[in-house]
Parts: structure tokens; sequence; C-alpha cells
């Protein structure tokens, strides 16, 4: 790890100010993912900005939804009384993701900023277009076990391995970021890209923004959710595939649906076309499987990880029949 400056920024100002003055700097709250980063040479900052005086950490109600402050931490936000009860699906995600210990530093807006795990990423040695633009996708021709089966390009298999957002994708959640030009609201859906040709450009922030928070609407998935995520151990592992699955249920019937999938694409991947198929259909297996069908469309495996295409549907499936109350 190469040296770098340390700054505390005493308020938001301060902080985007510091940003943009030196290309190379960044922001660090948790630091999670980032001194992992800056240990394998992946990233070197010449300054760190450090932002955990700022006063964006409060988890509160406004009208019509609730508000999480980007350096909320996971573990607050997992236990919060307003988020278990207005949104379970976001506290089952967020109880998921990595481990106790890490979930007590890591932040909501560093969560949302994390990087992709792909092991050719973090292999300096191996070309990576995200690492290094225009140098090649070892993971193409690799073991790319772990990798992406939607939205992938020629450029780029990797997936997004945050949990918490894919919660946040199902919930129609607001990223809320701030800047020299002033405030901007992100729709969750829109703020990770899918690779494309420019495969380095994980989201849709732009130099010398700062993420202030996220809201998320108020809704009727209160009762009937599961988050499933399977993996090869059962904590502290990154999803082979995962599914936030909520239902609005009236008696046997399906009045609406929210579905969204993790391990399977470069961004959180929300199944609206399965959410219309449950629209009005009764809560059964069959109802289920047929939105899962419908949900793969689309989807092409790799050598190492063509399982993915037989392991998702069932994973819609399952999770579907955990929410209703069937599994």
């Amino acid at each position: 790890m190469k040296q770098f400056q340390y700054v505390r920024a005493a308020n938001q100002k301060a902080a985007i100010s510091a940003l943009t003055k030196n290309a190379s700097a960044q922001f660090i709250a948790g630091g999670t993912n980032l001194i992992d980063l800056m240990k394998r040479g992946i990233t070197s900052p010449d300054t760190i900005i450090d932002i955990n005086n700022l006063p964006i950490k409060a988890i509160e109600a406004y009208a019509g939804g609730i508000r999480i402050g980007a350096l909320a931490l996971n573990s607050e936000v997992s236990e919060n009384k307003l988020v278990i009860q207005k949104h379970p699906l976001l506290a089952q995600a967020l109880n998921a993701g990595a481990s106790a210990q890490l979930r007590n530093m890591a932040t909501v807006g560093g969560n949302m900023m994390q990087r992709t795990r792909c092991p050719y990423f973090y292999d300096t040695a191996l070309p990576c277009n995200k690492r290094q633009p225009g140098t090649g996708c070892s993971a193409l021709e690799g073991f790319n076990r772990m990798h992406a089966i939607f939205g992938h390009s020629d450029t780029c298999i990797a997936v997004h391995p945050s949990d918490m957002c894919v919660a946040l994708v199902a919930l129609d959640a607001t990223a809320l970021v701030t800047g020299h030009k002033g405030n901007r609201r992100i729709a969750f859906a829109d703020f990770h890209r899918l690779p494309g040709d420019t495969p380095q450009k994980d989201n849709n922030i732009e130099r010398g923004e700062l993420i202030t928070g996220v809201e998320i609407p108020d809704n009727s998935f209160t009762k009937n959710v599961h988050y499933l995520k399977i993996r090869d151990r059962a904590s502290y592992a990154f999803a082979l595939v995962s599914v936030a699955a909520a239902l609005n249920q009236e008696g046997n019937t399906i009045k609406d649906a929210r579905l969204a999938m993790g391990g399977v694409a470069h961004k959180p991947w929300r199944l609206h076309e399965a959410e219309k198929a449950l629209i009005g259909k009764k809560v059964s297996e069959e109802s289920f499987r047929n939105a899962a069908e419908i949900a793969m469309k689309g989807a092409k495996g790799f050598k190492y990880n063509s399982f993915k295409l037989k392991m998702a549907p069932n994973a819609i499936v399952e999770a579907l029949k955990t929410a209703a109350g069937m599994a």
C-alpha cells in the first residue's frame, strides 16, 4: 500500500471540495472494502477523506416512507425497529451479508459503492477490463463459477456483491446524492450499471458527488417477505444466487409482488416481468414456477456457472414459497 494523505472532513461542502481537488482522492467511512482494495494495489488514492463526522447517520420516518443516512451502519439498520416494522425484507438482506463484525463497521453508502469480488479483478497479474480498461476479461474463459448469467457483455461478466442493494432495488428505493451542482435523486434501479463497454464504471455517481442517504417509500410488503441467499458457507460468503421476494396477499390471492436477485448480474437484478405474472394469481407452487420461468428469459451461463440456470429459478420458487408461508 502506498503512502497517502488523510483528511477528516468537517462538513459536506468540505468533503466534496477535498474530493474534487484531487483526481485520485476517495471517501472513507467503514473502509471494509476500500482498505482491501488499497492493500491489493487495485486502487491507490493519494488522499483519503474521512466522512464519519458528517451528520448523515440518522434513520427516520418522513411523510410517505423512511430515510436512512449514508453513514448508518449495516448492523444499526438491520436492528432498527422502524426498518423491521416497515421493511423487514431489508433487515433480512442486511443480516445475510458479510459477518457481524463487518456489519458493525460497514455503512449504507459504502455498501452501495462496494466493488465486485471477482477474483480476476483482485489479481493484478491478470487482465481485467474493470480494473484496467482495454486489457480483456479473464473470467470469460477462466473459472467463472461465481459470475453473471444476466446483463453481461464481452468486456465483463462480474457480479455485484451486495445483499442490501438487492432488497433496496426490490423496494423501489431512491439514492440521495449531493455535489457542487446541488442535490440529486437517483432511482435505485438506475444507481448501478451494467458493464456494456465500460465495466470500470460500477454506478452512475458523478465525480465530486457524495451519497447522503436512501429513501424507501411505504408499501404493503411488511409481512410476506423472504430474503434467500444460497452460498458456499453459512456466513461470510457472497451469494451464488440470492432472491429478495415480497408478496402482498389478500387471502389466497397475490395483489402485488416484488422480486429481485443477487449474484447473477453486474447490478442488483429486478424481475419486473415475473412480478407482473404473479399479480392476480393464487398463492401456489404453480404460480411461482411460472414466474420463475419468466424470470429466466435471456439468462446465459458460462462453462463453470451454468448450474445457476437451474439454481436461480429454484431459488425464486423457494423464496416465494417461504414468503407466502408455504415452506
